[in-house]
């Protein structure tokens, strides 16, 4: 008899303990925000929030309001998709809201690299000192020439002004991407000026080879991140990290030259923490990832835009001329081409604006913080919520602000001038009256902001200006739509499109 009473009372422990992880008795308290489990036990609304974010939000917020919890996959996110509740929530100490918990499980999962405690001090000194300030005047120096390098090398030799023909997100995101990464990881070394050529050679084919594996994984990155990718797919990208491994491993980025102070010195103080070699080798992968997969998509998307929009072109070459003449330079049949500094880029208060306005329509990572003590919660209206231990906190500023029309009015079109003022001074944005500090997150804000936002931003604009400077542009086809965006890709950063468009090039001069 006992021992069916112990069988009974483990089976039942045993049942209610699953019904508890599936969610079953989670109720929502008076202080809390409305709560949605979905019919589904456990799930939840993962399979809606995964085929397509944005859209699921807008339903829940359509239903629930400013605030509300959901379950997705074992986990209650609480969205915020009020803006006044941001400085808040981005200010909050880490002691209560923590965005390293939920990155540190992603960046073991997709670049196979587990962080240490001093990480994000590390990276945040390392970028402050040499990705912002005068440590991105030498960056932006060391960018320029990269550019030179793969797009420009061969106009000294007289080239003729015929139109070249290529597909724009390929073009954009193969030079935005092998100039940035030439630029931080260093490139060939190379003995004497005999020699030059040929190290240049190799980093331009060492790059596209780099690039075209990059995109492979690029491609699986989504599935990988949600853990859904098959088997097939799975083996793929477990190739794909161990080449990245291997090919971006510390032992070989020593033998370069030129390697950028924010790779050396992250390298050096990971190692002195007793990082192991292998580990730091990841922690590279992740750097080139994190540097470089969402500028090459963002110039495309810019340059797109500038091309369907003729007085948005106009008005943005106009500057980049203006800049030009002011500083002095000009672009001439047989010379070399031109060096574009820091502080010219500052001078380009058009081409900001349309970056900006680019970033709003395209830009759309999702934010998330650990809730690790029960914290308080006070919306734009003075509504105060409790958000409890153990849940997600989520903002997804795409839908609550860039395209919310309150803020920016015909939010779905593409206004070069949307955050410039006709002086050239930057707008200030107003909901209900009430002046906003976060009306545009594409970096994310507080102290999980990007911290290579400006060289990301510097690095685009060379691109641009370059291109602007050197060569006519034009669409292939001119009655050609703006492609709709890859919206499995929500939540990590610049959209992609679902396809290419084809476009022309020929040296303007």
């Amino acid at each position: 008899m006992a021992l069916w009473v112990i069988l009974l009372c483990t089976l039942t422990a045993s049942l209610l303990g699953g019904l508890y992880l599936l969610g079953a008795f989670r109720r929502r308290r008076p202080d809390e925000p409305p709560l949605d489990k979905g019919i589904i036990p456990w799930l939840g609304y993962a399979l809606d929030f995964r085929k397509d974010s944005s859209e699921f939000l807008k339903r829940m917020q359509r239903k629930h309001g400013d605030i509300f919890t959901v379950l997705i996959g074992g986990y209650y996110f609480t969205f915020v998709m009020d803006p006044f509740c941001f400085g808040a929530i981005v200010k909050e100490s880490r002691s209560k809201l923590d965005f390293t918990t939920f990155a540190s499980k992603l960046v073991l999962q997709v670049f196979g690299y587990k962080p240490i405690e001093a990480n994000f001090s590390i990276i945040h000194a390392s970028s402050t000192k040499h990705l912002m300030g005068d440590g991105l005047t030498v960056m932006t120096q060391a960018t320029m020439e990269n550019f030179q390098k793969l797009m420009l090398f061969n106009l000294s030799s007289g080239e003729k002004r015929v139109w070249q023909e290529d597909s724009l997100f390929h073009y954009c995101y193969n030079i935005v991407f092998r100039a940035g990464y030439l630029a931080l990881f260093g490139t060939e070394p190379h003995q004497g000026a005999g020699n030059k050529e040929k190290a240049n050679e190799q980093d331009r084919i060492h790059s596209n080879q780099l690039f075209h594996e990059f995109r492979k994984y690029d491609r699986l990155f989504p599935r990988l991140a949600y853990a859904v990718l098959p088997p097939k797919d799975k083996i793929e990208a477990e190739r794909l990290k161990r080449l990245f491994w291997s090919m971006l491993s510390v032992k070989k980025s020593w033998q370069k030259d030129n390697i950028s102070g924010w790779i050396s010195e992250q390298d050096q103080l990971l190692a002195e923490h007793g990082v192991p070699e292998y580990m730091r080798d990841r922690f590279m992968f992740m750097l080139l990832w994190a540097s470089q997969g969402n500028t090459g998509p963002t110039a495309f998307w810019l340059l797109l835009y500038l091309m369907k929009h003729p007085e948005a072109m106009k008005a943005v070459k106009d500057e980049v001329d203006k800049v030009l003449r002011e500083n002095g330079k000009k672009a001439k049949p047989g010379n070399p081409p031109i060096d574009i500094t820091r502080d010219m880029l500052n001078q380009t208060p058009l081409l900001d604006s349309a970056l900006e306005e680019t970033l709003r329509l395209v830009a759309a990572p999702i934010l998330i913080r650990a809730v690790l003590q029960d914290t308080n919660l006070k919306t734009g209206t003075g509504t105060e919520y409790t958000l409890r231990k153990g849940d997600r906190l989520a903002l997804f500023p795409y839908v609550s602000v860039q395209m919310n029309p309150e803020i920016h009015p015909e939010p779905h079109k593409f206004k070069y001038d949307r955050f410039v003022n006709p002086d050239g001074t930057k707008k200030d944005f107003f909901k209900n009256g009430k002046r906003l500090k976060y009306f545009n997150m594409p970096w994310g804000a507080g102290v999980s902001i990007c911290p290579g936002r400006f060289f990301a931003a510097a690095e685009i604009k060379l691109f641009v200006f370059l291109m602007l400077s050197h060569y006519d542009l034009e669409l292939v086809n001119e009655e050609e739509e703006i492609p709709a965006i890859d919206i499995s890709r929500w939540g990590f950063g610049t959209m992609q499109p679902v396809r290419d468009v084809r476009f022309r090039y020929r040296l303007r001069f």
